[in-house]
């Protein structure tokens, strides 16, 4: 296996241990933050997101891949010592800002280097291998949190620094796969272009629109809103720790995202977890008891991280520029355009019902489905 994949999926593993997370609601409520502040300092995340993801994509293009995932990680060190430290509304608004920078940086320029690492027909195993370590590291640090924190909330932002200190050493290891290329070729496809280009294709857009809805229910039921449901069906500090290990190793199932879409094809295989996404919806929405509480959240993570990789090869498959970052740039900005607006919808609706904003998650995964079967950008089987 090529080293930089090797160094990446270790960079993943140590990047997802959020030993906070499965209480990042509550950490954040604990702080005196309410369910609707959070999912304000997300949108206003995003609306910054949308600010830096062309510059940083140029960036990463003219700089290379290697240097803008080192001060991304280096950035997101920082965020985290400042989450740990983080006492109210303001604190917790300056980590989701130095965040933002991360995310817009990192954007396409994690993806570009695992894709440029190794063959066409390897994309999907060394993305779902990326995603797999991300969800490993998530489900170590809820072990711990289960066994060892649990009510100790600052301990576990402390520990989560610390990890992500060892991820931003471990990327000056990484080595430049940036393709070089003439001058004149940069400058003719930088922004401009390729946001012409993205926009005229509407197959494209309807696949990128359907994408963003999917990803924002999932975003936000899995990390923010389950978690209260299942503190509202009764589950303890504990009991809300080993939920999330499971949820979290349900995740990893993103290495067997490639096995899937070989069984089902393309087309079925999003039906189908499109479909799965609809119904874990529903039965959170439903059915207020602990066990469709736990199951639709179980759920809602399988779908989506089986989505996740083909959802990335498939994107990938339609960029026709060597500028890579610069073109999933744009396409992540389009995404963050959405995301917005349902995060404030999530916030307003779940301050009045949880089950109404379940509902409304429920809406957006089908017109999610919906979209996708419209898009041409999976290949009938």
């Amino acid at each position: 296996m090529n080293q930089n994949i090797r160094r990446m999926a270790a960079i993943a593993l140590l990047q997802g241990m959020v030993f906070y997370g499965p209480v990042a609601t509550l950490y954040r409520q604990a702080q005196g933050l309410s369910v609707f502040d959070i999912t304000r300092i997300e949108s206003i995340s995003m609306a910054l997101c949308i600010v830096l993801e062309i510059p940083w994509g140029i960036i990463a293009d003219r700089i290379g891949y290697r240097k803008t995932l080192i001060f991304c990680s280096g950035l997101a060190f920082l965020s985290k010592i400042v989450f740990w430290l983080a006492t109210d509304f303001e604190w917790f608004l300056a980590e989701r800002v130095m965040l933002s920078i991360v995310q817009s940086g990192t954007s396409g320029v994690d993806v570009s280097i695992l894709c440029l690492s190794c063959d066409e027909s390897e994309r999907q195993k060394a993305l779902g291998l990326y995603n797999a370590m991300g969800m490993a590291g998530l489900l170590f640090a809820a072990v711990i949190f289960a066994l060892f924190i649990q009510s100790r909330y600052r301990i576990a932002g402390f520990l989560t620094a610390v990890s992500y200190g060892a991820a931003m050493l471990l990327a000056t290891r990484l080595v430049e796969v940036r393709p070089k290329t003439p001058a004149h070729h940069v400058q003719r496809d930088l922004f401009l272009p390729i946001l012409r280009q993205t926009l005229r294709n509407r197959h494209l857009l309807l696949f990128l629109i359907a994408v963003a809805l999917l990803s924002e229910t999932h975003q936000t039921i899995t990390v923010f809103l389950g978690q209260l449901q299942l503190a509202r069906v009764g589950l303890s500090d504990s009991g809300l720790g080993f939920a999330f290990i499971i949820t979290t190793l349900v995740g990893t199932s993103a290495a067997f995202s490639s096995l899937v879409t070989q069984k089902l094809g393309e087309h079925a295989s999003v039906a189908a977890l499109c479909g799965a996404a609809l119904a874990s919806c529903m039965a959170l929405a439903l059915v207020p008891l602990p066990i469709a509480a736990v199951s639709g959240i179980w759920l809602l993570r399988l779908s989506y991280s089986l989505f996740q990789p083909l959802q990335i090869a498939i994107q990938n498959r339609q960029i026709q520029t060597a500028q890579r970052a610069t073109a999933l740039s744009i396409h992540a900005m389009l995404g963050y355009c959405l995301a917005i607006g349902t995060n404030l919808v999530f916030g307003l609706l779940s301050e009045i019902s949880l089950a109404i904003a379940f509902f409304f998650g429920g809406g957006l995964c089908l017109i999610s489905l919906l979209l996708l079967l419209r898009s041409s950008n999976c290949r009938k089987d």
